[in-house]
């Protein structure tokens, strides 16, 4: 199993919709997750920088997002 981390950052102003936008994951976006191995997802936040943690049992990111993934980037790039 592999272990994962990112960093990132909120844009100024965004948090209080990050949250929001994260405290309602889409179940279709937390089907992509299991199904591509991915457990134990935590993400960190302090101020607006952000440290995010996983462990996946298969490759990931696949050279093609799936379209389910793609359409979260999208819906979060005002925050």
């Amino acid at each position: 199993m592999e272990r994962m981390a990112w960093k990132g950052r909120i844009k100024p102003g965004c948090k209080a919709e990050y949250i929001r936008r994260h405290n309602e994951i889409w179940p279709e976006m937390v089907e992509v997750l299991k199904s591509a191995g991915i457990c134990n997802y935590t993400i960190f936040a302090a101020g607006e920088e952000l440290f995010g943690y996983y462990e996946c049992e298969k490759a990931w990111p696949s050279p093609s997002r799936p379209r389910q993934t793609a359409r979260w980037w999208t819906a979060g790039t005002n925050t």
